[in-house]
């Protein structure tokens, strides 16, 4: 398996077991979603290890003392639509105050381009960080389209969390973006000829909404 500068693949047992349990065909839908919730949490954790932090007075029982909190607000959680809203809300379990915005991509069925159909996302500014979340990375056509729109309404800081990611997702995203990591729960091992990962977990999309 090649190594990708631009790739971290968040290695947990628990984070492995889960990938497992989401990847089973016979997994429900009502436990696919429960998955894809508490591995986008697990993520989080490692996703947000560089926030920026700053000093805050609390009060204990006992006394008065000096805490660390993270600055949630500058913080934008961009889930792609529609596999996308699975992670957001785990994610916003572990980050309330985050900012949510929402892209939509549609793929032209002439030249089976990504095409944007939906942008609503916080005002962009140097400040801010990013995090695109889409369950797959595959060829990565929606992944780069939607990170080149934020790039283009002036997003500097962005990162992309998936789940299972294939290599060829990966190395267009780098070729496209070098400066946008990607943190996934596991790096699979090739697209099949129509463009699905292997081994891969199906379409995340119509697992989790029942439209298979």
């Amino acid at each position: 398996m090649p190594a990708f500068a631009n790739l971290t693949v968040v290695d947990h047992p628990l984070i492995r077991h889960k990938i497992g349990l989401l990847r089973a065909a016979t997994t429900p839908k009502k436990l696919f979603g429960e998955l894809v919730d508490e591995l986008s949490m697990l993520m989080a954790y490692e996703v947000t290890r560089g926030l920026e932090e700053h000093d805050v007075e609390i009060e204990t029982p006992l006394e008065r003392t000096v805490a660390r909190a993270v600055v949630g607000q500058d913080l934008v959680v961009v889930p792609i639509l529609r596999a996308g809203l699975g992670m957001a809300v785990g994610f916003l379990r572990v980050l309330p105050t985050a900012r949510v915005g929402h892209v939509g991509m549609s793929r032209d069925e002439e030249s089976l381009e990504p095409v944007e159909y939906y942008y609503k996302v916080p005002h962009h500014d140097e400040v801010r960080r990013f995090i695109v979340l889409d369950p797959m990375l595959a060829t990565g056509g929606s992944a780069l389209a939607t990170i080149s729109g934020l790039k283009e309404r002036g997003a500097r800081r962005i990162v992309l969390m998936c789940l299972v990611a294939a290599p060829e997702g990966v190395g267009a995203l780098a070729a496209a973006h070098p400066d946008v990591h990607v943190y996934a729960a596991a790096l699979d091992r090739e697209l099949n000829a129509a463009g699905y990962i292997l081994p891969g977990l199906g379409d995340a999309g119509d697992r989790l909404f029942g439209t298979t």
